[in-house]
C-alpha cells in the first residue's frame, strides 16, 4: 500500500464524472475509473490524477497525524460561528401589523390589539438577557408584526442596551424590520442617530408586490412603499436600506421582473426567497405555494438572468447564490442561521417575543402561534440566562441538528456546504431529524448546489469573476484598467 485513504465523500455528477470532497468542503471532479483506481490503492504515485487527490488531502503519503492536524484546522475555520454563540437576537416588539400580507408566516394581530405590545419590564429582562452571551458581537434585530407600532418599546431598548454596552463593549448593531408605511421623518432621526438599519419588504413591481403585501386599509402598498425607500435613503444612505422578497405563487413566474425592479429601485442584492410552512402562509398554501421542483426551476433561470445582468455590466447578487458559493469556494462558513451545523437554532441566533417567551428561532414562534410550543426554551421572567441557554432540551436538539450525525446528510457529499434546520424538519415532517428523500429544503438545496458545482466546472472565465464577485461582495475590476466592470 503506497498511501493511506482519508474520509471523503462523493457523488456521481455528469455522465462517467464524480464530485469528491474531503472532510472540510474542498473539493474536485474525477473520473468514475480514477475514484475505482483511488480506493482500490491502484493509482500510480506519480501521476497527475495522484497528485491531484493528494493535494484535496483525500489520500497522503506521507504521515498521517501532520495532514489530520491540518484537516483540524480547516475544520476549526468551517465551525468558527460556534465561538461566537448567540449573536443575533430578534426582539418582537409588537404583534400587531397594518399589512394584510398573503405570506404572512407570524399570524398578525390588529392594529388595535394592544396586549401583544412588549412592555417595558418585559424589554428591560429581554436586553439584560441578550447581554449575557459571550458572543462579542450582538445583533438586536426588531420583528413584529410592525415594530413601528411600538415604536416607544423599539427606542426603549436601543437606548438601554447601548447603556449596557458602555460597559460590555461589544460591536452593537441595530435592525429594525419593517413595511415602512409607518415611518416619517421623526423616526428616521432617530434611526440615523442610533445608527439603526432598515429591512423592508419587496416584492417586485407594483401589481404583484400589490397582490402579496396589501395594507389592511388599502390594495396599493407599492407607492407608499418606495417613496418611504426614497425617503429612508436620505437619512440613512443607500446601504442603510436592504429589501427581501417572498415567493408566492404569483411571483413564481415573474422572477426576472422582480429583479429588473430591485435593480431599478437602486438595491444591488437580492434574497430569492420560497416560502416557508408557518403562519398564514401554511394554512393558505394551496392558494399560494407550488412545488419545490417548481421552484427550483423557476429559480435557476432567475439565476442564469442575474449571471447575464452582471455580465452586462450591472453588479447585483443573488444573495442565496453567493452563501451557498462562500461555502463552496472559500474554507468559511457563513453567518446565515438557516444554514448551519449544528443548527443555529438558539446557539446562533434566537428571538423574545412580545411576552418574554424565549424561542429557538423565529420559525419556532411561527410554529408556537398555532399553539404547538414544542420549541419554547422558557421565559426572561422565570428563567436565567443558564436555564434559556444551557438546558438540556438545547443540548438535545442541537445534538439531533448536526449533518455529521443525520440519516443520509452524513454521507451526503454536499455536507460541508448545507445546514440543518430542525424545526423546518418538524413542520414539515413531523420529526426534528427528518427525512431526506422527501424534503423539500434537502430537494431545493442539492439541486441548487448541483447547478452552482456546473457553473464551476464549466470553467468559464467570466461567469467565474461574476461569482467570486458574490462572493467578495466587490464589483467585477478591470486588471487592464483597475477600474470596476459592473457599477
Amino acid at each position: 500500500m503506497s498511501y493511506t485513504l482519508l474520509p471523503f465523500r462523493f457523488d456521481r455528477f455528469n455522465g462517467d464524472e464524480v464530485f469528491i470532497t474531503n472532510e472540510v468542503g474542498e473539493f474536485m471532479f474525477a473520473s468514475r475509473s480514477d475514484l475505482e483506481r483511488l480506493v482500490t490503492y491502484g493509482l500510480d504515485p506519480d501521476s497527475e490524477t495522484f497528485l491531484n487527490f493528494k493535494a484535496k488531502q483525500i489520500l497522503t503519503d506521507t504521515a498521517v497525524e501532520s495532514v489530520i492536524e491540518m484537516l483540524a484546522t480547516k475544520y476549526r475555520t468551517k465551525k468558527a460561528f460556534l465561538n461566537n454563540f448567540t449573536a443575533l437576537h430578534m426582539v418582537v416588539a409588537t404583534l400587531r401589523c397594518n399589512s394584510n400580507c398573503r405570506c404572512c408566516q407570524v399570524s398578525r394581530k390588529d392594529v388595535n390589539d394592544s396586549q401583544v405590545d412588549m412592555d417595558k419590564p418585559t424589554a428591560k429582562k429581554v436586553v439584560d438577557t441578550i447581554f449575557k452571551s459571550p458572543s462579542k458581537a450582538v445583533k438586536i434585530e426588531f420583528q413584529g408584526g410592525e415594530p413601528l407600532l411600538n415604536f416607544k418599546i423599539v427606542k426603549y431598548i436601543i437606548e438601554y442596551a447601548e447603556w449596557k454596552n458602555l460597559f460590555a463593549k461589544k460591536r452593537l448593531e441595530f435592525v429594525i424590520c419593517t413595511n415602512l408605511t409607518l415611518i416619517n421623518e421623526s423616526t428616521l432621526k432617530y434611526l440615523k442617530k442610533h445608527h439603526v438599519y432598515i429591512s423592508t419588504s419587496l416584492d417586485g413591481p407594483k401589481d404583484l408586490h400589490n397582490r402579496n403585501r396589501p395594507l389592511q386599509d388599502t390594495d396599493d402598498s407599492y407607492d407608499i412603499v418606495v417613496e418611504k425607500i426614497a425617503l429612508s435613503r436620505q437619512y440613512l444612505g443607500n446601504d442603510g436600506v436592504s429589501a427581501l422578497m417572498t415567493t408566492s405563487r404569483f411571483s413564481l413566474g415573474n422572477l426576472k421582473d422582480v429583479a429588473d425592479e430591485y435593480i431599478a429601485q437602486g438595491f444591488n442584492e437580492i434574497f430569492i426567497r420560497a416560502l416557508n410552512p408557518y403562519g398564514f402562509a401554511k394554512r393558505e398554501g394551496s392558494w399560494l405555494g407550488y412545488s419545490i421542483e417548481d421552484f427550483v426551476a423557476r429559480y435557476l433561470e432567475a439565476l442564469d438572468y442575474i449571471i447575464q445582468i452582471n455580465l452586462r455590466g450591472t453588479y447585483f447578487v443573488e444573495a442565496f447564490a453567493a452563501l451557498l458559493l462562500t461555502r463552496i469556494l472559500t474554507p468559511f462558513s457563513t453567518g446565515f442561521v438557516d444554514m448551519q451545523s449544528p443548527a443555529g437554532t438558539a446557539i446562533s441566533g434566537v428571538i423574545y417575543d412580545y411576552d418574554g417567551n424565549v424561542y429557538v428561532s423565529d420559525e419556532a414562534r411561527m410554529l408556537a402561534s398555532t399553539g404547538d410550543r414544542r420549541f419554547l426554551m422558557g421565559n426572561v421572567h422565570k428563567n436565567t440566562y443558564q436555564e434559556l441557554f444551557n438546558s438540556e432540551f438545547i443540548r438535545s436538539l442541537i445534538g439531533s441538528a448536526c449533518l455529521e450525525c443525520l440519516p443520509q446528510c452524513s454521507a451526503c457529499a454536499f455536507q460541508s456546504f448545507c445546514g440543518a434546520d430542525p424545526v423546518r424538519n418538524y413542520s414539515e415532517q413531523g420529526d426534528i431529524i427528518g427525512h431526506r428523500s422527501t424534503s423539500d429544503v434537502c430537494k431545493r438545496n442539492r439541486m441548487i448546489i448541483r447547478y452552482l458545482l456546473q457553473l464551476i466546472r464549466q470553467k468559464n472565465e467570466r461567469v467565474e469573476d461574476v461569482l467570486w464577485s458574490w462572493v467578495s461582495r466587490r464589483p467585477i475590476v478591470d486588471d487592464e484598467r483597475g477600474v470596476s466592470c459592473c457599477t
